[in-house]
């Protein structure tokens, strides 16, 4: 099992790797509040890789690997009981579908912040995906090319460390 190292300007460390990744458009936070857009700082632990087997080969993981369906979403609504876990749709709270028309949710970890218990309003659904082509800022996430967050995982990868500045 590895343990990466994600730094405030994008850099993403993994024994001899070193990748570029987009992190939230508010930086990176000690005191991550929901709709911040910031990545939280400190050690996120990987819980689980979730994939579009309809488009993707599982990847390898060190962790456990479930496909999604269309009916897969992630509640963010912070007066709900749900919070911060992942729902089945229709669902009557804020929440994100996790099935995207775009490729970013194709391989998605869900990393372990807030979730132990959920907080209300200290954040939710903070994930590693796939990042779009331009490398943009994300609302939170940690986000890879497809490539590389393949290879990050196939490394072993159970934790990330985020640096702030």
């Amino acid at each position: 099992m590895m343990q990466a190292v994600v730094h405030a300007d994008g850099r993403l460390t993994l024994g001899g790797f070193v990748f570029r990744a987009a992190l939230g458009r508010g930086g990176v936070r000690r005191d991550k509040q929901e709709g911040d857009g910031a990545t939280p700082e400190g050690v996120l632990p990987l819980r689980r890789v979730l994939y579009r087997a309809d488009r993707v080969a599982p990847p390898r993981a060190a962790v456990p690997r479930e496909p999604i369906a269309p009916a897969d979403g992630w509640c963010d609504d912070v007066s709900s009981p749900d919070y911060n876990r992942m729902i089945r749709l229709p669902h009557p709270a804020r929440h994100e579908v996790l099935w995207r028309d775009d490729a970013l949710y194709d391989i998605l970890g869900v990393l372990g912040w807030n979730d132990d218990p959920p907080l209300r309003g200290r954040g939710s659904a903070i994930f590693l995906h796939v990042t779009r082509p331009d490398l943009a800022p994300t609302e939170g996430c940690i986000a890879l090319p497809a490539a590389d967050l393949r290879t990050l995982l196939s490394a072993g990868l159970d934790a990330i460390l985020v640096l702030g500045g």
